[in-house]
């Protein structure tokens, strides 16, 4: 069987009209054009290096340089004390999420790492990642994540907490 590719992700078209084996056939429905990433990435040993203007700065400017360099658009985020989360769409273009992951963990370790002088590692070898399939789950992740700080005690409400934002897109529409 020959599979068709779209020419947009360069990667196969699924859908109603795709020959898929019948083993296969739910594939159909969990493929995802466009996806959403939610990604967490922790500080080696948890380290509390973060959650400091210096940290959100370089964060910041890293993602806001993601699109180009990287073929990814940045949404929200959280920065933590020992830990980051944030929300990625890749562009037609995109370099693969784990090449993309590991060039901003290299990028913003570097940065960090020399702004703070401390010794590497900046960050663990892993990262979380998990595929958002509706504007909902987005709504409900966001929702989790801006509480972060608020949970901690580390904020009285989301707003409040000054790491947080967001680069490219705030919703996923």
């Amino acid at each position: 069987m020959s599979e068709r590719f779209d020419s947009q992700t360069a990667r196969p078209a699924v859908g109603p009209t795709s020959e898929r084996p019948p083993h296969l056939a739910r594939l159909d429905h969990v493929w995802i054009k466009r996806p959403i990433y939610f990604i967490t990435s922790c500080t080696q040993g948890r380290d509390p290096l973060l959650a400091n203007d210096t940290v959100h700065r370089l964060f910041s400017t890293e993602w806001q340089t993601a699109e180009i360099r990287h073929g990814w658009r940045i949404g929200r985020y959280v920065i933590m004390p020992d830990h980051v989360h944030f929300f990625c769409a890749a562009l037609p273009e995109a370099k693969p999420l784990a090449k993309f992951m590991q060039r901003w963990k290299e990028w913003t370790g570097k940065s960090v790492l020399s702004a703070l002088r401390r010794p590497a590692p900046l960050w663990q070898h892993r990262f979380f990642d998990h595929v958002l399939r509706t504007p909902e789950s987005y709504a409900e992740k966001w929702s989790y994540v801006s509480q972060n700080p608020v949970r901690a005690g580390l904020s009285a409400t989301p707003e409040a907490w000054p790491y947080s934002g967001h680069i490219h897109f705030d919703s996923p529409m």
